[in-house]
């Protein structure tokens, strides 16, 4: 992986998010530290704790996108979680280690990928050995030994899967030929189609009892795997599809879970992430309540978590010493300063995101990778609608979005997914039997569209 510096994170931010220039600044800033820090002594690196941001601002000003874009950048695990889902102890709700459960599968599951992605020729070439002779069956022979077997099997006293324990299979010249024609013609993809029955394992249900044992970091499905025989489940599909499976099966088989377990920890430990949203919801009023009873302690159980404290995952302790947390929220109805003081100090680094300008929603409709105008422009095109939006509809409908988030809750760029949604809702809706090649939407295509909405204010509030 390339080493990224802060003026390059700020570049690639630059392409998914508009404005906010400090708050890039801030974390990239913090991102890169991560890096100088893996450079030093293991000693020096043990006193060097990240810098967690707090980012204050209005809904759908990017704080989420900047956070989850930022993880990319670098692959890192990453994990959103809401304050609001949290109680404090011996109440109801999440129990904070979730967040950091769920920053551990996040890991394991970057880590399996990753390794996976190594392995795969070897495991596509061992998958197609298998399909060969799908394919192309042998004879099975049903003796008495494996009768025997299969009794055996059926107890799971040989130790083995059960569906393993089959028939041996004869192969003759004839089947051998048959299986080498058909292997020639996997290689050359003219097979691709044709559909073959495979046995795969059977993912275990989720259970109440499962769920429970996860948050406490224990993993019901290998405590119990010695036990359980695993079921195979018969299933007909394509190739192309088949083939798929198999390579995950086979990869499985590979690789050496303990060791990729102690990767993902540690990868956890010193890349996680981990973005605590609408922390300024946990922020008790001034008049307590009996909703607002355990706030303060969601506060308390964070704390120990974003301090430093090693906790208990089912794949092995994982340390939060060296994990980046990013904590944000609107604060509109109290102040990052009302948060516990002991929290506060573990967010050093306080960024303020600016409400967005009407400028801002122009940027936002065109210049992003992913912009919202590009994303209906392709939807349609693949009803084979070319759609076409004028410049001065584009700041119609940017200025219709800023007025209408003054008007009412200011929701920031979200506002505009709304407006687009209702203003090509006719276009949307006929497409896919209509025969025009072009459609051009023209500002007074705009206002006659949302005329009746915008002049009412009561439907502004419900619809827009």
């Amino acid at each position: 992986m390339t080493i990224k510096t802060p003026k390059k994170i700020v570049n690639i931010l630059d392409d998914y998010i508009i404005g906010q220039d400090e708050a890039k600044k801030s974390v990239s800033i913090a991102l890169y530290n991560r890096y100088r820090r893996m450079k030093l002594s293991k000693e020096m690196q043990k006193e060097i704790t990240p810098k967690n941001l707090l980012m204050a601002g209005p809904t759908g000003v990017g704080k989420t996108e900047i956070a989850r874009r930022l993880a990319d950048i670098v692959e890192a695990p990453f994990v959103k979680v809401e304050a609001t889902k949290f109680t404090e102890v011996g109440y109801v709700g999440r129990d904070v280690e979730s967040m950091v459960r769920d920053l551990a599968n996040k890991a394991v599951q970057m880590e399996e990928k990753d390794q996976f992605a190594k392995i795969r020729p070897q495991a596509t070439k061992e998958a197609n050995k298998i399909l060969v002779r799908l394919l192309v069956p042998g004879i099975k022979e049903d003796n008495r030994e494996s009768q025997l077997q299969n009794m055996l099997g059926m107890f799971n006293l040989t130790g083995q899967d059960l569906d393993e324990d089959e028939p041996e299979e004869k192969v003759t010249d004839e089947i051998r030929n048959q299986r080498m024609t058909v292997a020639e013609q996997l290689s050359k993809g003219l097979l691709e189609d044709r559909e073959v029955t495979i046995k795969i394992e059977e993912k275990p249900k989720a259970s109440p009892m499962g769920d429970m044992m996860g948050q406490m970091g224990m993993s019901m499905s290998s405590m119990m795997s010695n036990l359980i025989p695993k079921k195979k489940v018969k299933r007909i599909l394509p190739v192309r599809e088949a083939r798929e499976l198999l390579i995950q099966e086979e990869s499985r088989k590979m690789v050496d879970y303990d060791t990729l377990y102690q990767k993902a920890i540690e990868r956890a430990e010193n890349n996680g992430i981990i973005f605590i949203d609408e922390v300024d919801k946990v922020i008790a009023g001034n008049k307590k309540t009996s909703g607002e009873v355990s706030r303060e302690g969601v506060q308390r159980d964070i704390l120990p978590i974003v301090e430093g404290s090693t906790v208990q995952t089912k794949y092995g302790p994982l340390n939060t010493d060296h994990i980046l947390f990013i904590a944000a929220g609107a604060f509109a109805e109290a102040k990052p300063s009302d948060l516990i003081p002991e929290l506060q100090g573990r967010f050093p680094i306080r960024v303020q995101l600016n409400p967005l300008s009407k400028d801002d929603f122009v940027k936002i409709l065109k210049d992003p990778e992913n912009s919202l105008l590009k994303q209906y422009i392709a939807l349609l095109k693949a009803d084979g609608i070319k759609l076409i939006f004028t410049k001065e509809a584009v700041d119609r409908i940017a200025s219709i979005a800023f007025d209408v988030n003054q008007g009412t809750d200011n929701i920031g760029a979200r506002r505009l997914a709304t407006i687009l949604e209702k203003l090509l809702e006719d276009v949307l809706f006929e497409g896919p039997d209509m025969e025009m090649g072009e459609i051009t939407i023209t500002e007074s295509y705009v206002e006659d569209k949302l005329k009746d909405v915008i002049m009412n204010k009561d439907l502004t509030k419900f619809i827009l």
